[in-house]
């Protein structure tokens, strides 16, 4: 059973977990085969947060196909071409309303860490709400409208990808929130992280499955 609704929509971009798409940052540590099945767990424990948060409506902007990790009552659309900019200008567009957008990289994040944006009073003076990552990105974005400008054009996947994004916002005059920062899963480092900060998820159990397997 879905949470009660929320006026925020939440939107989740990502991409099918299939072998060499996926994580490939783990690589060689894990095998492209290894990587997507912790790419996989990753998703569902983040559409399984998703479907226990009180939103609006539940969206995955998904490049690729469902497959057995997305769990029912959650709406699946397709990306929008380009570069990632693009794709995340064009996931809001999914919804007219307030929505907080988030990867597949973080899945140690709880109902409790979204709640500040999803809260009836979330958009009661603020405009945007920020999650930044440790590596520079960011794991979160919520607009209480959709303005694709304010992405396009920011550079991804580097170190100064989130001061860019939020000094954006700013810069457009916007009333930013933020939410604490979180570690992305990149590397196997960042792995073993995210599964001591979630021990119960899936994630924390297919890196356990993947750590007691003989060695290759």
């Amino acid at each position: 059973m879905s949470a009660p609704q929320a006026p925020t929509t939440l939107l989740v971009i990502a991409k099918e977990p299939v072998p060499g798409r996926v994580k490939t940052r783990l690589t060689p540590h894990y095998t492209p085969y290894e990587a997507a099945r912790l790419a996989a767990a990753a998703l569902r424990d983040t559409l399984e947060t998703v479907l226990a948060a009180p939103a609006r409506r539940r969206i995955l902007v998904l490049d690729g196909r469902p497959g057995p990790w997305l769990p029912p009552g959650i709406e699946v659309v397709p990306q929008g071409a380009g570069g990632l900019d693009e794709r995340l200008a064009a996931a809001f567009a999914h919804d007219d309303g307030p929505a907080l957008l988030l990867g597949m990289d973080t899945p140690q994040i709880t109902t409790r860490l979204l709640a500040p944006a999803l809260a009836p009073g979330a958009w009661e003076d603020c405009d945007a709400w920020f999650g930044p990552a440790e590596d520079g990105g960011f794991w979160a974005l919520g607009l209480a409208r959709p303005a694709p400008e304010l992405l396009r054009g920011v550079p991804m996947s580097t170190a100064v990808t989130g001061a860019v994004q939020r000094r954006r916002l700013t810069d457009a005059g916007l009333r930013v929130r933020d939410l604490p920062a979180l570690r992305d899963v990149d590397t196997p480092e960042d792995a073993a992280l995210a599964a001591a900060a979630a021990p119960d998820g899936h994630f924390a159990a297919a890196l356990a499955g993947l750590l007691r397997a003989p060695a290759r």
